[in-house]
């Protein structure tokens, strides 16, 4: 099996960025800039492709990046992530030992500021647990995203209308297909921190993107949801806001989402 990276990007020089993510396979970058343009070059004897593009937006990096893909795997991934010596061999024995995933989270190295999950074990993901995982832990067998006709949103993530949430779509869309997802205890990479490009506190934006969110994630269940994830992040995230405020603007969100 053949892993190809797929890196989205804003405004970096291709070059040094294959340096400082520490590549070692193909790799595919969409680098969101003021131009467009396309270079080819050899990194550690590996094809570099760089797509430079004007237009903004996570999930469009991403489905770019997907569109020109030929990888037999490919391993997601973003400007910030310098992958560990190794991680090609790590992510095609996964695959191989699991052959009928489709798709595999792997752990990374991250700020505890930024920790959402850690895999202590081998298992499948379910409808109950895959919100945890970032985009940059996803590796996926290309002819099955392709089969089943699988990409990212353009209404969530950095660059979008919605703050965040892309990954969770995408997590969501690939369970719904029927596609088979697994855990990784191996650890490919770490994540050099940096201020988040999207957060900006738990204000009014966060609270109403987020309702906007769960719709599209639980359809005539996201209240349900929404009540629950306040509740349980309470001490966090209601300290400006109070629980019950926070609810009715994720409230609102959920009717922005069914367009109401």
């Amino acid at each position: 099996m053949k892993l190809q990276v797929l890196a989205a990007a804003v405004d970096k020089d291709a070059k040094k960025l294959a340096e400082s993510m520490n590549l070692a396979t193909d790799a595919i970058i969409v680098n969101q800039c003021d131009r467009y343009s396309y270079e080819e070059f050899e990194y550690r004897n590996k094809e570099i492709r760089c797509f430079s593009m004007k237009e903004r937006g996570v999930g469009r990096s991403r489905n770019t990046a997907l569109l020109h893909a030929s990888g037999d795997i490919v391993l997601f991934s973003d400007e910030d992530i310098r992958f560990h010596a190794g991680y090609e061999k790590q992510v095609l024995a996964a695959f191989a030992k699991n052959p009928d995933a489709d798709l595999i989270t792997f752990n990374f190295k991250v700020d505890e500021r930024r920790a959402t999950y850690r895999n202590g074990k081998e298992r499948p993901v379910r409808w109950y647990n895959y919100g945890r995982y970032p985009t940059y832990s996803v590796a996926a067998r290309l002819e099955t995203l392709h089969r089943c006709n699988v990409s990212f949103s353009l209404l969530f993530g950095g660059g979008a209308k919605y703050s965040n949430g892309e990954d969770s779509l995408f997590l969501h869309d690939c369970l719904k297909k029927g596609m088979h997802l697994y855990t990784s205890t191996e650890e490919i990479g770490e994540e050099i921190y940096r201020e988040s490009t999207w957060f900006k506190g738990y204000n009014e934006k966060f609270f109403v993107d987020r309702g906007v969110l769960y719709h599209h994630l639980y359809g005539k269940a996201a209240k349900i949801f929404a009540l629950r994830f306040l509740y349980a992040h309470r001490d966090e995230m209601c300290c400006e806001i109070p629980l019950g405020e926070a609810y009715r603007m994720m409230s609102r969100g959920i009717a922005e989402g069914r367009g109401r």
